[in-house]
Formats: structure tokens, sequence, C-alpha cells
């Protein structure tokens, strides 16, 4: 018996050895084709260990340095600040939404769930907030349309409250004397944050690869988010090298057009990952104080 559980546990290690290897050979190919010279791309196609090493494409990216570091902090900004405010209105609304003894409860739900089957469409959005609440060019062009609160987020608090915060705990801390906000602050949210870990990751996520909302709202280079920032790189360097193949200036005909693409992606991604990489004791705690059972 000792000996089986011994090969079973090998080959489970082997097996899940082998799956994270499958899954970090995407990223790391992605790393390598962003650090290979043009040509090599273009006659031996993506490798894991390119014929020809070059930082081409990131020397072309990194060429206006000031303004892409201030396209990462104003992202680190909004990322930070739209994560903490959609955090504590999801909350806000999904609380109330769980206690049965809340006057109109099912007419408050009733709202929630008709935005997620209806919406006013982006020409009537884009209208709304350029010309009646004037963001255009502002942060909160980035902060507001689409990601401020989400339904879907709102269902997901709530249905966690309801399933995992036994109403005995709610009364006991009314009994003690705490008032709502109280007891949302002590007692509700040390239970809740498995789904609060959950929402962080998923609500930062949004904020972060969001280019819409830039696209739509935005003009003014100095509110360039990192992901428009990249964007806008990628398409004049596609101009340029359309206007070389018509016969302009020969030089721009090397541009790293493809490790560009690679390496556009690297600086989209590589601060997540370090971000993740660093909290992820926090989230692992999260879940642990979440689960305790009082």
């Amino acid at each position: 018996m000792v000996e089986k559980n011994k090969g079973f546990q090998i080959f489970a290690h082997v097996l899940m050895v082998f799956l994270s290897l499958c899954c970090l050979a995407p990223f790391f190919l992605l790393i390598m084709s962003s650090v290979t010279a043009e040509d090599a791309l273009i006659a031996n196609g993506y490798s894991f260990f390119p014929a020809e090493f070059s930082v081409e494409a990131y020397r072309y990216i990194l060429t206006d340095s000031t303004s892409i570091l201030s396209a990462y902090g104003l992202s680190f900004l909004v990322t930070i600040v739209g994560t903490i405010c959609n955090l504590a209105l999801t909350t806000l609304y999904a609380y109330p939404l769980s206690r049965k003894e809340l006057p109109g409860r099912q007419a408050f739900a009733f709202f929630l769930f008709f935005t997620m089957l209806f919406s006013g469409g982006l020409v009537p959005s884009y209208i709304m907030w350029t010309r009646t609440f004037h963001i255009s060019n502002t942060i909160f062009a980035l902060l507001i349309p689409n990601l401020l609160m989400g339904a879907f987020n709102v269902i997901m608090m709530r249905t966690y409250f309801t399933s995992n915060i036994p109403d005995a705990v709610i009364e006991a801390a009314r009994i003690d004397g705490a008032n709502e906000f109280r007891i949302l602050r002590s007692v509700v949210f040390p239970m809740a944050m498995p789904i609060i870990a959950t929402l962080v990751v998923l609500v930062g996520l949004a904020y972060w690869n969001d280019w819409t909302n830039g696209l739509y709202y935005i003009n003014d280079d100095h509110y360039y988010t990192v992901q428009v920032f990249l964007m806008n790189i990628q398409r004049q360097m596609e101009a340029m090298k359309a206007s070389a193949q018509a016969g302009a200036a020969a030089t721009t005909a090397d541009l790293p057009s493809n490790a560009v693409r690679m390496a556009v992606t690297v600086l989209c991604i590589f601060p997540v990952l370090v971000v993740y990489a660093s909290l992820q004791k926090y989230f692992v705690k999260g879940i642990a104080i979440g689960a305790v059972k009082g």
C-alpha cells in the first residue's frame, strides 16, 4: 500500500510539473519573441531559442521613456483608485441586498438584474458622459464608464454574504450594540475576505487592461494609460511600415513590427505578474482567515 501511494505521489508531482511548464511556456515564448531580431522572426517564426537576439523592439518603445513612465503611473493610479471605489460601492449595494429585512429588497434586486439585461448602448452612453457629465480628457473618464460598478460583482458578493455569513452572527453583533456599519466593518469584512480577494483580482485586471475608455473619451496624451500609449506606438509603427512599403524612407522598412507586438504584450502583463507574485501570500492569508469558523 505504501509503495502504491508513493508511486501515485511521484506520478502526481510529475504531472503537476508538466502542467505548470505548459502554463509557463506561452509566457516564455512571448518574452523570447520580444527579444528576437525581426529578420529572424520573419525567417524562422516564433521560437523558444531565438537564432538572433535583439532588444530593438524595447529600444523603439522606450524612445520616449518619460511618456511611458507617466502612462504606467497613471495606469497604477487608475487601477488602485478604481478597484477601491468599485469594491466600496459593490459592498454597500450587496450587503443590504443580502439582508432579508431590507424594505424594498426585491425592487432593488430587480433594478440590479434589469441593468444586466438592457443597456443604453454605446452612442447614448458616449453622449451622456461627454455632453452631460463632461468627463472627456479627465481622469474620471478612465474610472467611471463601464468599470466603476458591475451587476455581476454585486450578485457574486451578495450570494457569498447570503450563503457564508450566518444570520446568528449578525444578530449576536446587534445584541452587543453594533450598528450596521460596525457589523459590516468588524464582522462581515473579515469573514468575506475570499470574495473580496477574488473581486480585487477581477476588478484590478479589468482596470489595468482597459483601453476602450481611453479610446472613446481621451484625446489628451497626458491622460494616456499604458494600454492606450502602447497601442498608439504600435499604430504609429504600422503607419511607418506602410509608408516604407509605399516608397518612403527605406530605413523604416527594418522596424521590428512583429517583435514590437510581443514587447508591447510583455510590458502590459509584466506588472500584473510582479504584483500578483508579491501579493500572493496576502490573498492566501485572506482566504484562510475567511475560512475560519468562529
